[in-house]
């Protein structure tokens, strides 16, 4: 991955794997944009490690299901270094629901869901798209989940957000084309804060337990992994556009296959 004097716009790159890749970014000698909603003390903590490492870095407040901040976002990017050359669309919410328990999801929960999972990684990437076209080239990945795949994960919305996200990734690959490539990577579950404050320490670690005998790889992905799966699609290879990558540790593999009859 060649990403030395990169300009990377990284979304939620406060906490999990968007702070993940914001290191690596900076580590790999790339100029990182920081973006948060609302963790500005994570994301400050994650600019300073980036800065210890040499790499020039802007901390971004934005909400990227507002359009105008998604223009913000990346207008103060051009005005810091005149380019972007990557944007790893990587914010995103859920709601923790169980697939069973229908009544407990309202509309209110989809749209906001989808306004940022799904609007957000739209209305980013349309910002940076007359950028990166100007300047003959660019790499967007958006994070996506096991969870559009095979329809599981966290809620049922959270799941058809991401369905959703990965046939954008495709139209956008194909519009976008060929200055811009458009790829996504989907984690499957991934250790970290996120798990841990909603289940609590017993029952996190039952789940890292349950997930580590179930999976093929018999491993739980952590956000490094994730950062580097997106890594490798933003700038590891100039010729992969439209794909979606499963990091997973195999756990698709556990699907009902599809049988011709």
């Amino acid at each position: 991955m060649n990403v030395k004097d990169w300009v990377v716009i990284v979304t939620g790159a406060g906490t999990g794997v968007g702070a993940a890749a914001a290191r690596m970014l900076a580590e790999a000698g790339a100029r990182v944009t920081i973006n948060y909603s609302r963790s500005a003390e994570a994301a400050e903590a994650v600019a300073e490690e980036c800065r210890a490492m040499g790499a020039e870095v802007l901390v971004c407040q934005a909400d990227v299901a507002e359009e105008a901040d998604c223009r913000r976002l990346v207008e103060e990017t051009m005005a810091k270094w005149g380019r972007v050359d990557g944007l790893m669309n990587n914010a995103g919410t859920t709601q923790l629901v169980t697939d069973d328990n229908l009544d407990s999801l309202t509309p209110d929960d989809f749209i906001r869901i989808y306004s940022v999972n799904v609007i957000g990684t739209y209305l980013m990437s349309r910002a940076v798209a007359p950028h990166m076209q100007a300047q003959g080239g660019g790499s967007i990945v958006n994070t996506s989940s096991i969870a559009g795949v095979m329809g599981i994960g966290s809620s049922i919305a959270y799941a058809a957000s991401k369905g959703a996200l990965n046939t954008m990734t495709l139209s956008l690959a194909r519009i976008l084309a060929p200055e811009i490539r458009v790829n996504a990577v989907a984690p499957g579950f991934i250790t970290g804060r996120w798990w841990l404050e909603k289940l609590g320490q017993e029952n996190y670690d039952k789940m890292v337990a349950g997930v580590e005998q179930s999976v093929p790889l018999q491993r739980a992905g952590t956000p490094e992994d994730m950062a580097e799966a997106a890594l490798f699609l933003l700038a590891g290879n100039s010729n992969i556009t439209g794909e979606i990558l499963l990091s997973d540790s195999g756990h698709h593999l556990s699907g009902a296959p599809l049988v011709a009859r």
